[in-house]
């Protein structure tokens, strides 16, 4: 045994003595956070932080406006396809189907409206010079071309426009301006309906993520008002959409009575124009106005009575009736928020204020206005 040990003792090799720490010196007084050089260095880091990530959201600020139209598009086409699931179809087929129809109905716009646009536009060019004679024989606007020559300017400038054909590429920079804007404007499209066609199908396990980030205790309220603000969204889209085919009817009818040339194409432009919130019956109006113009005065000055009166109807009538029975806020608050929307952010915030609004007035009955009632 003592042998066994012996030779254990040689072959086991010896446990390495714990060494001990070096002195590194004394702990200094701690930093002075009072102090103004401590404050001014912190101000600064977060100020320069705080720059750096403004700009880069700037620097990004087309790709977030894209993603924020897709994801609205998806909340608004969301209330279909649960309508399709509920008739027993999968959620990709009724992805799928729905994405299809939306298409379908794009393809159809382009294939209406946009020959009856470029014939109705080369008719317009074409009248130019009977329209300019035709303002020669007032006596008004004919004195005031004698002493200051306004006709003939316009006339010498549309004429050289015609022959240097520079028309349509003087408005868009020139010919590379013209591709530089065709391009961009296919590759936002291209890329809103990949976008919106990804958020339409991952839409419920995105939200259950994020509905994860609460408590478990308060989850499921968390996602029923979730889901309340997802439905509510999708049924401001359906609105809108019915309100501008309203429109839509109203313009096919009033070009059927003034005997108007491409009447169903113009109800496919107001279908989509009538979209824009403020400014899109404005655009509407100068279209219908225009092609009105090519028959004659008469029923331009008609077209544009008729078409704003319609537009007065449509603001202090339907759409606070549909709002008020689709998302359940007052007309006026509809109208301001789709005022304080556009002046913020653009086009971009006309169309989200509306269901910001609706969803803002949701979270305080369900939220604040309870705690205030039982205070």
């Amino acid at each position: 045994m003592a042998g066994i040990k012996r030779v254990l003792r040689k072959s086991t090799p010896k446990s390495p003595q714990k060494q001990l720490p070096k002195d590194l010196g004394v702990k200094g007084a701690p930093l002075n956070t009072q102090h103004p050089f401590y404050f001014g260095f912190l101000a600064a880091s977060g100020a320069l932080v705080a720059i750096t990530f403004l700009r880069a959201l700037q620097s990004a600020s087309q790709v977030f406006v894209l993603i924020i139209i897709s994801l609205f598009l998806a909340m608004g086409l969301n209330p279909t396809v649960e309508a399709l699931q509920s008739r027993k179809l999968k959620r990709g087929a009724s992805v799928a189907i729905v994405v299809a129809t939306a298409l379908l109905v794009i393809t159809l716009f382009a294939l209406v409206v946009i020959p009856p646009v470029f014939r109705q536009a080369n008719d317009l060019i074409d009248s130019a010079p009977a329209l300019l004679d035709s303002l020669r024989n007032n006596a008004t606007i004919n004195q005031l071309n004698n002493e200051y020559g306004v006709i003939d300017s316009l006339e010498e400038k549309f004429q050289s426009a015609i022959s240097d054909g520079q028309i349509f590429t003087g408005a868009f920079g020139g010919v590379l301006g013209v591709g530089r804007t065709v391009l961009s404007g296919a590759f936002s499209a291209l890329t809103v309906m990949v976008l919106t066609l990804y958020f339409l199908a991952s839409l419920p396990s995105v939200t259950k993520m994020f509905y994860r980030l609460a408590p478990a205790s308060r989850r499921e309220r968390i996602s029923r008002i979730g889901d309340a603000i997802i439905s509510r969204v999708g049924a401001f889209v359906g609105s809108q959409v019915l309100i501008a085919a309203l429109a839509a009817i109203f313009v096919f009818f009033l070009a059927l009575v003034l005997e108007l040339p491409y009447a169903a194409a113009l109800g496919m432009v107001i279908l989509f124009v009538a979209l824009i919130p403020l400014i899109g019956h404005f655009i509407g109006a100068s279209i219908v106005t225009l092609v009105a113009l090519t028959e004659s005065p008469t029923k331009a000055l008609l077209a544009i009575v008729l078409y704003t009166l319609y537009v007065q109807i449509e603001n202090y009538v339907i759409t606070p009736k549909i709002m008020k029975r689709s998302l359940s806020i007052p007309g006026l608050v509809t109208i301001v928020a789709a005022l304080l929307g556009t002046s913020l952010l653009g086009l971009v915030g006309g169309l989200l204020a509306v269901p910001i609004a609706a969803a803002v007035l949701l979270i305080m009955d369900e939220v604040v206005f309870p705690k205030t009632d039982n205070a």
